[in-house]
């Protein structure tokens, strides 16, 4: 029986683990350089999308991943607003290899942040008295295999 319970436990040490511990506002910016001007103008609104994420390791097997979307919206060719929301999140991740950890923050992570950046964004765009901004969704998996394909087609051209 201790023989079981030995395993058992030497199991769950060396088990993968997940857990999200929090989500939180890192910073926040909004500008409307052209108001109240702009207010007065017909509305015909391009709009442009960065989206950047960054990963730090804390201590003891937590990782902070910080998912940036900076929003700039034209009218014609005037600047109406400029928007920026860096949403992050701590998570416990242990016991992964190199490749799934890369994966979880890369993607995994970003994909949970998402819903909540968007929404930070088109609450903080409304409170400017603009459109809703609603973006569509992202699919950080494929935008993860790309990053990771071009890495590859670097070192291959770095390699010759």
């Amino acid at each position: 029986m201790t023989d079981q319970q030995n395993t058992a436990v030497n199991e769950e040490e060396t088990a993968p683990q997940f857990s999200l511990q929090r989500i939180y506002v890192r910073d926040l910016s909004f500008e409307a350089p052209k108001s109240p001007a702009i207010f007065r103008q017909q509305w015909e609104p391009s709009v442009g999308l960065d989206l950047n994420t960054r990963q730090k390791a804390l201590e003891n097997d937590f990782h902070e991943v910080v998912l940036t979307l900076s929003v700039t919206v034209k009218n014609g060719d005037e600047v109406a607003f400029i928007a920026e929301v860096q949403q992050a999140g701590i998570f416990l991740i242990r016991n992964l290899d190199e490749a799934s950890m890369s994966h979880t923050l890369g993607a995994f992570c970003p994909n949970i942040l998402f819903p909540y950046a968007r929404e930070t964004l088109d609450s903080l765009v409304t409170r400017g008295s603009f459109p809703a901004l609603m973006l569509a969704p992202v699919n950080f998996d494929a935008l993860y295999a790309q990053e990771l394909q071009r890495m590859q087609q670097d070192g291959a051209q770095t390699v010759q």
